[in-house]
């Protein structure tokens, strides 16, 4: 009897928008922890759960193929770590071309869930027209994530 693999769930995997929008670590791991193997085992489980598109927000595209060759939509849009308020606008129009797409599931990464991935999933709420008040915004982002916006995410957050 054969079983099914179900893969390995991401680190930090959370729904920001149930079943539209997802966000986790990096897939396989960042640094020295990237291993191809548990890169695999979670790809397998994004796609057990839905995920259909990765957009990477790394600085450097990190293993387009791996998800290609899976029939995952990879996109990319390079974000440093010293990102300000004046370059968000490419990060939240590459994902709402991802997003365009009526039945895309899409998973956000960077190598960790810091401060600018969380700014970056706040400011999109309200880019998005999905939340108005930029307060609510960090509170939605805090609770989904179940950590607090320091500084450098707050200031991504784009004002009313």
């Amino acid at each position: 009897m054969s079983k099914k693999l179900t893969g390995l769930e991401p680190r930090n995997f959370r729904w920001v928008i149930k079943g539209r929008l997802a966000t986790s670590e990096r897939i396989g791991g960042y640094g020295f922890q990237h291993r191809r193997v548990r890169r695999e085992e979670e790809i397998i489980w994004l796609q057990d759960h839905g995920i259909n598109s990765v957009l990477s927000l790394l600085p450097a595209p990190a293993s387009p193929s791996a998800f290609d060759s899976v029939g995952l939509r990879f996109s990319w849009c390079r974000v440093s770590d010293d990102i300000g308020p004046e370059d968000m606008r490419p990060v939240f129009d590459a994902l709402s071309a991802v997003l365009a797409s009526p039945n895309a599931v899409v998973l956000v990464h960077r190598d960790t869930i810091d401060d600018t991935l969380a700014g970056i999933l706040a400011g999109y709420l309200i880019d998005a027209h999905m939340v108005d008040d930029p307060i609510v915004a960090t509170d939605v982002i805090q609770q989904i994530l179940g950590r607090a916006i320091g500084p450098e995410g707050r200031r991504l957050i784009p004002a009313s």
